[in-house]
């Protein structure tokens, strides 16, 4: 009897291990992810948060936040690292790696290398998606639809408040795009003192019709509301008021885009678990469902492949938008980014 006990417990022990037993155990892990909120943080939970959990890996508590490096910096310092997984914006990327931040990216659990497009594995990252800071409007509202960053400047032509993201970034590349500025030598010029002085003169010319904004769900309101005849915004957050019925447009010629990326919090003591929801949220077939959800671009080959040609025209990455972008350049703002961020307050402020 003792003895058959014994095989009992034995047995359940190996069903734990494996088979729907080990979904079970694993269900009894968590994994915190940590993403920018919103209709991203929306579609992340139909794409990836829910379906990891649902293949038995581990339960994901998702959270938010502003990117801002200073709370991860001061988690990673004390070493109480309470997040596993961070959303990160490129310059933060490189910023936070370079600081010991951010664990080193084990490349092998991705797989095969070439299925994803050129630069979006680093060192301490992996791109998530591919998003654009796009010029958008809302046609009901104009008579004539405006065509550049230099119409968005033409306050006589289209009068009324226009939205602008309250921050260096972006904002000065727009206003030399503004000013006449070939998207190849942007920050070319803007890395001169004189390139930079022409920025925020041209910032000067449209100063009191500006409303800034700072959350991303903004612009799309502001513009079905009519507070402001364009605003810059970002392209996935134009496409869910699209979905939703709004008569909002984009204008592609002068749209800024960048990825954002996956990165393992230094310190995170689940970081092999980690490492496997970033290979899981990097496959085609989810990074399929998180574009349908929202317009962001993919960044595995496949997934881009595979989406209807609809969804396609509306992503950063079909050929002929990315033809009329510029990449936003990280190594510029981890360069200048605190000094111009620190004059962009202080003129935004008088």
């Amino acid at each position: 009897m003792k003895k058959s006990l014994q095989c009992i417990r034995a047995g359940l022990a190996v069903a734990l291990l494996s088979g729907t037993g080990g979904a079970a155990l694993a269900q009894s892990q968590s994994l915190t992810v940590i993403s920018f909120g919103g209709a991203t943080k929306a579609a992340q939970e139909v794409a990836y948060f829910k379906p990891f959990e649902q293949s038995g890996a581990a339960k994901v508590v998702a959270g938010e936040y502003n990117g801002e490096l200073s709370r991860i910096k001061a988690m990673v310092d004390v070493g109480q690292v309470s997040w596993d997984v961070v959303e990160v914006e490129s310059p933060e990327l490189l910023r936070g790696c370079e600081e010991g931040l951010f664990e080193p990216v084990n490349a092998s659990v991705l797989g095969e290398a070439g299925q994803y497009l050129p630069g979006t594995i680093s060192e301490c990252g992996v791109a998530s998606y591919v998003w654009s800071m796009v010029l958008a409007y809302n046609a009901k509202r104009l008579d004539t639809a405006p065509a550049s960053w230099a119409d968005f400047w033409n306050v006589e032509k289209f009068p009324g408040k226009r939205g602008l993201r309250k921050g260096a970034k972006y904002t000065l590349e727009a206003a030399l795009l503004a000013d006449g500025v070939p998207r190849e030598e942007l920050y070319k010029v803007l890395a001169t003192p004189d390139g930079v002085a022409r920025a925020f003169a041209k910032l000067d010319e449209i100063k009191p019709h500006i409303q800034w904004w700072e959350a991303g769900a903004q612009p799309p309101q502001w513009l079905v509301a009519g507070d402001v005849v364009m605003s810059a915004a970002y392209n996935g957050r134009v496409a869910v008021a699209q979905r939703e019925g709004a008569s909002l447009a984009i204008v592609w010629d002068g749209n800024l885009f960048d990825p954002d990326h996956w990165a393992i919090v230094r310190g995170s003591r689940n970081k092999e678990l980690a490492e496997r929801f970033i290979a899981f949220a990097s496959q085609a077939e989810p990074q399929q469902a998180f574009s349908r959800q929202i317009p962001y671009g993919p960044v595995n080959r496949a997934a881009l492949d595979a989406l209807p040609d609809e969804t396609r025209q509306q992503l950063p990455t079909a050929p002929e938008n990315l033809a009329q972008a510029q990449l936003v350049d990280a190594g510029f703002w981890v360069d200048h980014g605190e000094e111009l961020e620190q004059r962009f307050n202080a003129w935004a402020a008088r």
